[in-house]
């Protein structure tokens, strides 16, 4: 029993931001119905390769725990079947264009009114007002217009977007954030109401010390590699073997770093003393740290600084990741046993709770795998569901 074990969530999103967002209520227990067109699903379902038999490895990644659904709401029997569920729903998630859902009855406001104790999520590139609402989102588009890729990269090199679709995931973790306190609200008042979640408005968000560098200083922050703008040293270094990652965060650890790398003139000069003298001479103190963790091994350098309780890792590539006897242990990897591909693998839940643990417990269904079950489950008898599906307004599986 997930602690929203009992809550309907209808899934009206794709791509990443809202599929991130219905696959943590999912993981949390809620029963997630993704309604998908049945001539073409989500958009994911064809980006690739990589694809795992007729399955993308994307859509793999971010669709567990939810039924498909398979219908064409802009007809009269999916605009009906769509009406049954909202009548049984506790929140309703669209990641469409502002204005889209409006002309087919499915935007927040009308759905609202027929339905006052549903929560309705809504994921847009620019949020629900303001003069860009009308302008479409991508993750990449995000990361540029939201500053990010300003301060990623090397400071003589062009900006980059991130390894991951960040905006796209943290807008779907502000969103089940969102979606979380409105269902708490929801137990104090009887009411829903609306989330609005702008992908900008997250990336902002997300810029933190950044922003407040800035809003400190007046000057934009720049682009400095792995290095950090306000702690030193705090970046990856090159060993004899491989990249560390070390994270000096105050000045005690300054010192039992100078004593594990055998460092004792920084560790006694005055410059690199505190946090902010070596953050103003960094350019003296770099060359020093450069040579000597390229003397020795990554693994020394892990053991050396491990012991003396100094922050640092290898960086490690994701089949090393998944190799960790630690993410095993953490259950980071979940197995499923889905409808075509027999056992697949996904990631595991993140948040561990100790009385209402969250779980993996379907697979990423196939297009429109949950049709039938469903609308069985709303009152169509068999006559009904092949009518519909002859129609083209639902697609079964």
């Amino acid at each position: 029993m997930g602690p929203l074990t009992g809550i309907t969530v209808i899934d009206f999103t794709r791509v990443l931001s809202g599929p991130y967002c219905t696959m943590i209520l999912g993981d949390l227990g809620a029963r997630v119905i993704k309604l998908e067109h049945p001539g073409r699903g989500d958009d994911t379902r064809r980006w690739g390769p990589p694809f795992l038999g007729d399955e993308s490895a994307y859509f793999l990644s971010v669709n567990r725990n939810k039924e498909s659904v398979a219908v064409d709401f802009k007809t009269p029997g999916g605009r009906e079947l769509v009406a049954r569920l909202l009548a049984q729903a506790d929140v309703v998630v669209e990641n469409f264009r502002p204005g889209t859902l409006d002309g087919v009855g499915l935007d927040a406001a009308t759905v609202r009114r027929a339905h006052p104790r549903i929560v309705y999520c809504s994921i847009s590139g620019y949020g629900q007002t303001g003069p860009r609402r009308d302008e479409p989102g991508y993750d990449a588009v995000m990361q540029a217009e939201g500053g990010l890729m300003s301060i990623t990269g090397a400071a003589d090199g062009p900006p980059y977007r991130l390894g991951v679709a960040i905006v796209d995931i943290v807008s779907g973790m502000f969103a089940a954030q969102g979606v979380l306190a409105a269902l708490l609200a929801r137990e104090r008042t009887g009411e829903g109401q609306v989330v609005d979640l702008g992908m900008l408005d997250a990336t902002t968000a997300l810029l933190t010390y950044q922003a407040g560098n800035y809003f400190a200083t007046g000057a934009a922050p720049g682009r400095l590699g792995n290095r950090h703008p306000t702690i030193a040293p705090y970046e990856t270094f090159a060993t004899v073997d491989g990249d560390l990652a070390l994270a000096v965060g105050n000045d005690s650890l300054w010192q039992r770093f100078c004593q594990a790398a055998e460092l004792p003139e920084p560790g006694a000069d005055p410059r690199f003393a505190t946090n902010a003298g070596r953050v103003a001479h960094y350019d003296a103190l770099k060359p020093t740290l450069d040579a000597a963790f390229a003397r020795r091994s990554r693994a020394d350098w892990t053991a050396r600084l491990l012991a003396a309780g100094v922050p640092c890792g290898a960086v490690r590539t994701v089949e090393e990741v998944f190799a960790d006897p630690q993410t095993a242990a953490r259950q980071m990897v979940a197995r499923v046993s889905h409808a075509s591909l027999g056992e697949v693998s996904v990631t595991g839940v993140p948040v561990k709770l100790s009385e209402t643990p969250g779980s993996v417990r379907l697979a990423p269904p196939v297009l429109g795998q949950h049709t039938a079950a469903v609308l069985g489950e709303l009152g169509y008898d068999r006559a009904a569901v092949d009518a519909l599906a002859s129609s083209g307004a639902v697609r079964v599986h």
